[in-house]
């Protein structure tokens, strides 16, 4: 499986050009689908049906991850209002560990300042 994101929309666009610069395919919703107006639960769908990881600091998203497994991949960032350079700076500093869990068909990770917790179900 490749590892694939898409970025919601309180993620910063810089966040999809640092995976880009990885290599790897990253989207914005802002770009697809009904853009910043789309629902969670058609991003949650386009990302399954697609094989796309969810980044978001959205909440809704890891319940519904939690209850539904919609999306059945997600990265919750929980990091406040850090600068977008200092995000960037975490996901690559963890980003071995990150691509290797979403290798998996069902993962959930809460990434916080010095903290990584992985739920695989």
């Amino acid at each position: 499986m490749t590892f694939k994101v898409l970025c919601d929309v309180h993620i910063a666009y810089k966040v999809v050009r640092f995976f880009e610069r990885k290599g790897y395919e990253a989207k914005h919703i802002n770009d697809i689908l009904d853009g910043f107006y789309t629902k969670d639960s058609e991003i949650s769908r386009f990302a399954n049906e697609n094989g796309f990881t969810v980044i978001t600091k959205d909440a809704d998203f890891k319940n519904s991850h939690l209850l539904i497994n919609a999306p059945a991949r997600l990265l919750k960032i929980n990091l406040g209002n850090i600068p977008t350079n200092r995000l960037i700076e975490i996901l690559d500093a963890n980003l071995d560990e990150i691509t290797t869990h979403f290798q998996e068909e069902k993962c959930f990770i809460e990434l916080g300042d010095g903290l990584m917790e992985v739920i695989r179900e």
